[in-house]
């Protein structure tokens, strides 16, 4: 029996580019599960509104890790798939994560590890910078709001790498609610408290820039910090 799609929320749509907010757990592209994934589902959206007789292109320029929801970009066409990559490479692009974390993080600061990503495992984790293979990994980060030995941080990406965010966070000391990877008091049932909440990039046509925000979700344990923050999620947190 096929699976049925998911809806998902549309952040932002024209000719050259569909910008979704991928619900959690939901994998970016099909995977060996078999679970609806939001590729496929981006693509019947386009397929159905537009009437397309023949197969849907949408590019797949960035991704976010299976467990987290959050702004994503799809290309349209082949010419804006290329200049979004291009400008990417070129660090052209701004990306914040909403994270909670357990522990009690400053009220702001930076992070730089060289992370090591095992193949066969699929973790990575923090090494010495001189092993083989290792990558530097950079991020800045503000504490937004305090609630009962948990703290909700935006995070500010100066690189991209394989699952950073979560680990960096664990190794200082803080790992993120919910993470069955990297947090070993994480219990089953609980969805990492990670969420892509901003995305800026420069259009791969127009000469406008494009900037994107999305909500966290209001659940559990996100919820707890609502009345506290009392704030529209409209914007970079971490100013930059």
């Amino acid at each position: 029996m096929t699976k049925p799609m998911p809806t998902f929320e549309i952040a932002y749509e024209d000719n050259h580019l569909l910008a979704v907010v991928k619900p959690p757990m939901m994998p970016v592209q099909r995977d060996a599960s078999g679970d609806p994934d939001l590729l496929s589902a981006a693509k019947e959206y386009l397929k159905a509104k537009y009437a397309k007789p023949g197969a849907v292109y949408l590019g797949l320029v960035h991704r976010l890790d299976r467990p987290v929801g959050g702004v994503m970009v799809f290309a349209r066409t082949s010419k804006a798939a290329a200049r979004l990559q291009k400008s990417m490479q070129e660090g052209g692009w701004k990306k914040e994560y909403l994270a909670i974390v357990a522990g009690d993080p400053p009220e702001e600061g930076a992070l730089r590890d060289f992370l090591w990503k095992d193949e066969a495992t699929r973790f990575s984790r923090v090494v010495p910078p001189d092993r083989p293979d290792a990558k530097e990994a950079r991020l800045r980060f503000r504490t937004i709001a305090r609630d009962e030995g948990l703290a909700l941080l935006a995070v500010a990406l100066e690189t991209g790498r394989h699952h950073q965010i979560r680990v960096q966070l664990s190794h200082a000391g803080w790992p993120i609610w919910g993470d069955a990877r990297y947090n070993p008091d994480s219990r089953p049932g609980q969805s990492i408290a990670l969420f892509a909440h901003a995305l800026s990039f420069p259009h791969p046509v127009g000469s406008e820039p494009i900037a994107l925000f999305a909500p966290f979700p209001d659940i559990s344990p996100w919820s707890s910090f609502f009345d506290k923050v009392r704030m529209q999620v409209n914007g970079f947190l971490c100013n930059i």
